[in-house]
């Protein structure tokens, strides 16, 4: 079997992102092949405890995607401050006579971002919305391609995910779990320092935000889950997603001054994207008046290109506004009229770029999380609980279909959901030995033997 047939089989998608199917992704030859363990947002330790404790499976693994790419350049991408973890993945290069580089960022965000580390490697700039194989490139994170070498080599699938959890708990903690586990299982494991806590799934900047206690109780372990922050509810970052549209509108017509911030430090704006979120603020006040597309255009397209990292609201802007939000709600309108803004032709990073950076301890005190700050995770546990719940769309595309019914015994890594043979899917798997209690179009819930 080919590592294209071996990782679609697997069920493997990116395990950093929004899980795009990772069969599809290196279904392709490149000029460089990268590897993103950077960790983008802060706190997060999951990349960190990866490179450290299975360096030497993660250069394997690179080099068996490398090679299958014919990639001649290839990089391991981190931030250079990871002294313990770039010493162990050097360690495994020299051990394996591997011809991969580490390639040290400074500490900024979002330096984890897949186009600002094709742009700092390469110096090539991706076009808006677009992928790195536009400009020769394919970029995996760690967990994705620890799991390449895992099926690989030991015919694995995707059913176990390591996390952290981090934030107000007795200390930060790294996770081995079943896919379908509970994140309330997941907490209590941190032991939590407060009984009454909202959460964020994934980093503090692009993580969702959940505080009321249902839809805490509904929140499971996917295949993309990295990091869980436990905040009080009454968190600055908590409340800052609460507030409805209609009165980030209201500031933005009556408190934008104009100053540009939002736009001189958006990374994406810096690459040399189209991105100008401080005219669509300044422009707000016209879109109940603007009836052709072409002008609609003129005002609000730039929004297509937000990356929604969250650096012009959550750090730049000196009155506290929200262009990611706005340029989130524009985004919708766009897509409501059917609006396909173009895109530059030859992106090239603005000379600013290296000036403009944001730095990650400042960004992380303006976010009112210092007091986590350089909290590191040390102990692994690993979970087995007594249920688990695994979706049928952890990915981007199509849903996989059930292909188990209530009753059945199942071992893990059995095929549960089959992927959609026509479209962009990926393959679901049993997490546990256990007996199916429900099937439904959503997912498959499964009792633990």
């Amino acid at each position: 079997m080919n590592l294209i047939e071996t990782v679609k089989g697997a069920g493997i998608v990116g395990a950093g992102g929004a899980g795009f199917p990772t069969h599809i992704k290196l279904n392709t030859k490149a000029e460089y092949f990268i590897v993103n363990a950077a960790e983008c947002e802060p706190l997060i330790e999951t990349d960190k405890f990866l490179c450290r404790t299975f360096a030497d499976e993660l250069i394997k693994g690179i080099t068996y995607i490398a090679d299958h790419l014919e990639a001649p350049k290839r990089y391991i991408a981190l931030k250079a401050k990871y002294k313990a973890e770039i010493a162990a993945l050097q360690e495994a290069i020299d051990k394996n006579h591997a011809n991969i580089e580490i390639f040290p960022m400074r500490t900024y965000y979002p330096a984890g971002d897949e186009q600002i580390i094709v742009q700092q490697v390469t110096g090539k700039t991706v076009p808006e919305r677009g992928i790195p194989i536009e400009v020769g490139a394919v970029v995996d994170n760690v967990g994705t391609i620890l799991g390449i070498y895992q099926a690989v080599t030991e015919n694995k699938k995707v059913s176990d995910k390591y996390l952290s959890v981090v934030g107000e708990v007795k200390e930060p903690i790294m996770l081995k779990v079943p896919i379908g586990t509970s994140i309330r299982e997941c907490i209590q494991a941190a032991e939590p320092k407060i009984s009454d806590y909202a959460i964020i799934m994934g980093g503090p900047m692009m993580g969702k935000v959940f505080y009321e206690d249902q839809d805490i109780d509904k929140q499971i372990v996917t295949k993309t889950t990295g990091n869980v922050i436990v905040l009080p509810k009454d968190h600055y970052l908590i409340k800052k997603v609460q507030a409805p549209i209609e009165r980030l509108k209201h500031q933005a017509k009556s408190a934008c001054i104009q100053c540009r911030m939002c736009t001189d430090l958006c990374p994406r704006f810096q690459t040399g994207h189209d991105m100008t979120p401080h005219l669509v603020m300044r422009n707000i006040w016209r879109e109940d008046f603007v009836e052709s597309n072409e002008e609609f255009t003129k005002y609000f397209g730039t929004a297509a290109n937000c990356s929604s990292c969250g650096v012009c609201e959550m750090f730049s802007c000196p009155m506290g506004l929200s262009p990611r939000k706005v340029n989130d709600y524009m985004k919708g309108k766009l897509r409501e009229r059917g609006i396909q803004v173009d895109k530059t032709p030859h992106p090239v990073a603005r000379p600013t770029i290296d000036l403009n950076r944001v730095p990650t301890d400042r960004l992380i005190a303006r976010l009112g999380l210092s007091q986590y700050n350089g909290l590191h995770a040390h102990e692994l546990k690993e979970l087995l609980p007594k249920e688990v719940f695994i979706p049928m769309s952890m990915h981007i595309g199509k849903p996989a279909t059930p292909v188990v019914n209530v009753g059945d015994v199942v071992h893990k890594d059995d095929l549960i959901g089959q992927a959609d043979e026509k479209a962009l899917s990926a393959n679901i798997h049993a997490s546990v030995n256990g007996t199916v209690a429900e099937v439904t179009p959503a997912g498959v819930r499964i009792n633990v033997n």
